[in-house]
């Protein structure tokens, strides 16, 4: 067992002091077998090593704060400030249900729901942010106009977690999954809608064959688009979704609460797509043909799976 030192300790304190009311997606679980993986954590920074997870590194929010309008044209809007890529990425399937985690979220911040993919065409964990070209494969936004139900109130609801299903007919590989909630309580006022994207890599095994087309996240919003300078509390009939069109692949997931945890993992290594392609994954285990997994677990994670390590160029079943 591993202890962190007084100043990551002290530093842990401080970070928990300056937090808000704002939320962070801490995690995701996969479904249908109910594998647990940490995503980024602010306090992470204040470990040394930091534990390498699926979720991009933001070190720079502090105080779980949010991209406003003003920075839509920057790179922070694509992964959140400063955000830096993920070190390992998840194992999952084509049509897979994920669920993402947050660690809170204020009542009062209503507001829609996205979720978009990046092929990363290569490593995702070198990937150039600025340079990957999302599709956007699910939105929700005001759910129920007679109870005011928002796709914010059904994330809160669900023990703050959302469901989202992969498309079936995208190509194998490596992906980004872009996360978003936008809060639209002071949105009626310029530059006052409040963005808060996060990401995750993950290493798509598919039958499919389809590469739909992206763009960056800086093109995504404007600050006067009619979903992002938009008054929550005037009277309205409806609310336009910010955003690209959605993709014409996309599928539905029902927002349900979280089942219960089957499994915790850290995750694989860059996805091979050509040794990899058309495989599925096996039955029972999160090993796809293809990965390259990594040797050591992050200090927080506990296998209740079987892992691979590559020795002698054979693969070989290591047991815990």
């Amino acid at each position: 067992m591993s202890f962190l030192s007084r100043s990551a300790v002290a530093g842990v304190v401080l970070f928990a002091a300056r937090a808000t009311a704002h939320g962070i997606a801490t995690a995701m679980v996969h479904w249908p077998d109910g594998t647990f993986y940490h995503g980024y954590d602010p306090s992470y920074q204040y470990q040394q090593p930091p534990p390498v997870v699926i979720g991009w590194s933001i070190p720079n929010d502090l105080t779980n704060t949010f991209i406003s309008p003003s920075g839509y044209a920057t790179p922070d809007i694509v992964c959140h400030l400063a955000a830096t890529p993920a070190g390992i990425e998840a194992p999952v399937n084509a049509g897979d249900i994920l669920e993402l985690q947050w660690n809170k979220w204020p009542a009062s911040h209503k507001g829609p729901v996205l979720d978009y993919l990046a092929n990363c065409n290569g490593p995702c964990e070198t990937a150039d942010k600025t340079k990957l070209e999302f599709f956007k494969i699910s939105e929700a936004g005001l759910v129920d106009l007679t109870t005011g139900t928002w796709a914010a109130d059904q994330l809160l609801a669900n023990n703050l977690s959302w469901s989202v299903r992969l498309p079936t007919d995208i190509a194998p590989g490596n992906y980004v999954l872009r996360h978003e909630m936008i809060a639209l309580h002071a949105a009626g006022n310029p530059n006052g809608a409040q963005n808060y994207p996060f990401c995750f890599n993950l290493a798509i095994s598919s039958n499919g064959t389809k590469t739909p087309a992206g763009i960056p996240a800086t093109d995504f919003y404007k600050a006067k688009d009619p979903g992002v300078l938009f008054d929550l509390f005037t009277k309205f009939t409806t609310y336009i979704i910010p955003g690209p069109a959605l993709y014409t692949g996309a599928l539905t997931a029902a927002q349900t609460k979280p089942g219960p945890i089957k499994a915790t993992a850290s995750g694989v290594a860059s996805y091979v797509a050509a040794a990899a392609a058309g495989a599925a994954a096996t039955p029972g285990s999160h090993r796809v043909p293809g990965y390259v997994p990594r040797d050591e677990a992050p200090p927080h994670t506990t296998f209740v799976t079987a892992t691979l390590r590559v020795k002698s160029r054979r693969y070989e079943e290591q047991g815990e």
